[in-house]
C-alpha cells in the first residue's frame, strides 16, 4: 500500500482522540501523558505528541504512530490494522475491491443492528431474563458481553431489518435469516439466548445462539421443519471466521497480557462465569474446536495456557486435542480440573471462587496424562512432587501405581505408551527429562527401562484421548497410525462370526482378548449392535458396518492361530518388561513370577 495512504489515515485521525478510546490521558504542556498499557508503571511515562503524530514511552522504549499502536495493543499485523483506520477514517483502500470494502462494511453494520435488536429483545423477555439469572449471570455480564434474545418467532428479526430498508440477500449474506425450500426467508435464531462475537477490534461478526430448555426438541424437527439444536452459529462470512476468532477475547486480551497466561474454556457460558467469578484471562472458542489460528492470536500475548474443559468424556478428548496443539505451538500447558462439576460455569454458580482455585490449582500436562491414564493407588504422591509412589521410598510399591498390575494386560502397556508418547513430543530435553523421572516414581519402572520402551514408539503420536486403538472411532483411524495386527486379526474373525451369525468360533480363543474386545464380543453375542458406552458403540459401528466375509473353515482356522502368536507375542514383550523392571528394583517375588510365567509361553516361532 503506498505510503500515501497511511498518511492520508493519520491526517484524518486525530492521534489524542483516537487513544482516548483505549487510555486515560492528561494533559503535559503540549503533549499528554498516560499510563503505558504495554508494561507495569505508577507513574504515567506514555506520552503521546499531536503535534508530531506520535507516542512514546519512556519506561518501556515502546513507541511508534497511530499504527505501531493499534497493532500492538490489538495484537493484530499492519493489514488489519490498515483496514480497521481505514474503515475508522473513511478511506478507500485501492488495492482492495472496493466493492467487497463496502460489503464488508454492510455485514458489519448488519450485524451490529442485529445485536441491537437481541439486546432490546431481551429487555422485553421475562422468560429469556429468567433463564439467564437462572444460570447465575449478572445484569452487568450481560450488559458488557451485550447478551440478547432472539424471539420464538419465525421472521421477527427478518421483518425489522427488511422494514429499516435492508436487502433480502444481504441477510441471507450476513448468516442472519435463512430460506426454505418453498422460498420462504426465515430467521435464523429463534428461541434462543443470543452471544454476541465480537472481533479482535470489538466489532461484532456473529452470533451462537443457545436455545431455552423449555424450547429444546432435540433431534426433533419443530414446526417449520428445522431441528432445534441446542446451539446455533453463525455461518462463516466475510467477516466470521470461527477458526480465527476466540470468543470474549476483545474484553480479556489485556488481563491475558498482564498475566502472560490465557485461561481456555470450552463455551460462552464457562467464559462467561469465569469472569464474572473474577478470573479476567479467560478466553473461550467460537462454536469450534481450537486452531493454530487462535493459539497463535493468544501466543503473542501469553507463554501459558490453562485448559479447561469440561469432565465429561468429550470434554476430555478435546482437553487432549487442545494441551498437543498448544505445545505443538509452544506454549507452557496446564490443565484445571473441576473434580466436583461439570465445568467452570457450574463450579462458578456453586460459590465464585470454586473457579480461581481450580484455575490456581491447575497441574502441568504431562501430569494430568498420568492421571489420566495411569491413575494413582490410594495413598499415592501427585507425580514429579516427590510424595510418595517413588522407588527410593518405602512405601513405593504399595503407594505407586502397581507396575506389576499395569503389565500383566496389554491394556495397562498401552496406557504406558500412551503417556511416554506424550512424554517424547516434549521439545525441551530438560522438561522431558523431569517428567521422565517423575513417571519412574509413579509406576515404579526403572528409567532406563522406560526409556527403551520409548525408543520403540514411532513418531506419530497416539490418537488423542484413546487409550486402546481396538476402539477408536473411523476419523481416529483415518488421522491416526493403522490399527495393530492384533486388532485387525480380531476384527475379521469378529465380522466371520457376524456374517454366520454363529460366535461359537470364539469359544477356544476368547483368552487372546482384551476386556474391550471381549465386552464388544458378548454385546454382539446378545444380538444387539449397539451400548450406552459411546466409545464401545463407536466400535461396533465400524464392526456391524462392515461388509460380511464368508470365511471357510480353514480360513478361519488361521486367523485363530494368527491372534494366539499376535497375543504371545505382546504377552512375552510384556513379561520381558516386567523382568528387566524387577531386576532393576530388586524385587524377587515380582522377578520370579514373570520368569515362571515367561517359560510358560508356547515357543516362539519368529524368526
Amino acid at each position: 500500500m503506498p505510503s500515501s495512504t497511511t498518511e492520508l489515515i493519520k491526517g484524518k485521525l486525530d492521534i489524542v482522540d483516537f487513544l482516548r478510546g483505549y487510555l486515560t490521558l492528561t494533559p503535559a504542556g503540549k503533549n499528554f501523558r498516560a499510563l503505558c498499557p504495554f508494561h507495569h508503571e505508577k507513574s504515567p511515562s506514555f506520552m503521546v505528541s499531536p503535534e508530531r503524530g506520535s507516542w512514546h514511552c519512556f519506561g518501556c522504549g515502546a513507541g511508534g504512530d497511530i499504527f505501531a499502536f493499534v497493532m500492538r495493543y490489538e495484537n493484530i499485523e499492519f493489514g488489519e490494522a490498515l483496514r480497521m483506520l481505514a474503515e475508522k477514517a473513511g478511506v478507500e483502500l485501492r488495492r482492495e475491491n472496493p466493492a467487497e470494502y463496502r460489503y464488508s462494511g454492510l455485514l458489519y453494520d448488519l450485524n451490529d443492528a442485529a445485536k441491537n435488536f437481541y439486546k432490546n429483545a431481551l429487555a422485553s423477555a421475562p422468560v429469556a431474563k429468567k433463564y439467564i439469572s437462572e444460570r447465575g449471570l449478572s445484569l452487568e455480564t450481560v450488559e458488557t458481553f451485550e447478551l440478547g434474545w432472539a424471539p420464538n418467532e419465525s421472521e421477527a428479526l427478518s421483518m425489522h431489518l427488511l422494514n429499516a430498508g435492508s436487502a433480502p440477500q444481504d441477510l441471507l449474506q450476513a448468516g442472519l435469516s435463512i430460506k426454505t425450500e418453498r422460498g420462504l426467508m426465515l430467521d435464523r435464531f429463534r428461541g434462543r439466548i443470543m452471544f454476541p462475537i465480537h472481533n479482535h477490534v470489538r466489532k461484532v461478526v456473529g452470533f451462537t445462539g443457545r436455545i431455552l430448555p423449555q424450547l429444546d426438541t432435540s433431534a426433533t424437527a419443530g414446526p417449520s421443519g428445522f431441528v432445534t439444536a441446542k446451539y446455533v452459529n453463525s455461518p462463516e462470512t466475510p467477516i466470521f471466521q470461527k477458526s480465527k476468532l476466540l470468543y470474549g477475547f476483545w474484553k480479556t486480551k489485556d488481563a491475558v497480557r498482564e498475566a502472560m497466561s490465557a485461561v481456555l474454556v470450552e463455551g460462552q457460558m464457562d467464559f462467561l462465569m469465569s469472569w464474572q467469578s473474577g478470573v479476567k484471562n479467560v478466553v473461550a472458542s467460537s462454536g469450534t474446536a481450537l486452531t493454530a489460528d487462535h493459539l497463535r492470536a493468544i501466543h503473542r500475548l501469553a507463554e501459558e495456557l490453562v485448559v479447561a474443559f469440561d469432565g465429561d468424556a468429550a470434554g476430555s478428548d478435546a482437553a487432549l486435542r487442545a494441551i498437543d496443539l498448544a505445545e505443538a505451538n509452544d506454549f507452557s500447558v496446564k490443565v484445571a480440573v473441576f473434580k466436583d462439576f461439570k465445568d467452570a460455569a457450574e463450579a462458578a454458580q456453586a460459590a465464585p471462587e470454586n473457579v480461581a482455585a481450580a484455575f490456581a490449582a491447575a497441574i502441568p500436562a504431562p501430569e494430568f496424562y498420568f492421571e489420566k491414564y495411569l491413575p494413582a493407588a490410594r495413598g499415592a504422591g501427585r507425580a514429579g512432587t516427590g510424595d510418595g509412589g517413588g522407588p527410593n521410598d518405602a512405601s513405593g510399591d504399595a503407594a505407586a501405581f502397581d507396575s506389576a498390575a499395569a503389565l500383566a494386560t496389554r491394556e495397562g502397556l498401552r496406557r504406558l505408551r500412551a503417556v511416554l508418547a506424550k512424554l517424547k513430543s516434549i521439545a525441551s530435553p530438560v522438561e522431558r527429562e523431569f517428567w521422565m523421572n517423575a513417571l519412574s516414581k509413579r509406576t515404579g519402572i526403572n528409567e532406563a527401562t522406560l526409556r527403551e520402551e520409548s525408543e520403540k514408539l514411532g513418531e506419530t503420536p497416539t490418537a488423542a484421548g484413546n487409550t486402546n486403538p481396538r476402539t477408536a472411532s473411523k476419523e481416529n483411524e483415518a488421522e491416526h497410525r493403522p490399527a495393530p495386527r492384533h486388532t485387525r486379526i480380531y476384527e475379521e474373525l469378529l465380522v466371520a462370526a457376524l456374517s454366520k451369525n454363529d460366535f461359537s468360533l470364539f469359544d477356544d480363543c476368547a483368552d487372546f482378548l482384551d476386556p474391550p474386545e471381549k465386552d464388544i464380543l458378548r454385546i454382539l453375542k446378545s444380538g444387539k449392535c449397539g451400548s450406552d458406552d459411546p466409545v464401545l458403540d463407536a466400535a461396533l459401528a465400524l464392526i456391524v458396518l462392515r461388509p460380511p466375509a464368508d470365511r471357510a473353515p480353514d480360513e478361519i482356522a488361521s486367523l485363530k492361530s494368527e491372534l494366539a502368536k499376535e497375543y504371545y507375542k505382546e504377552r512375552r514383550h510384556v513379561l520381558t518388561l516386567a523382568v528387566k523392571n524387577a531386576e532393576a528394583r530388586g524385587n524377587d517375588a515380582e522377578l520370579r513370577a514373570a520368569l515362571e510365567e515367561l517359560k510358560s509361553l508356547p515357543a516362539s516361532s519368529e524368526s
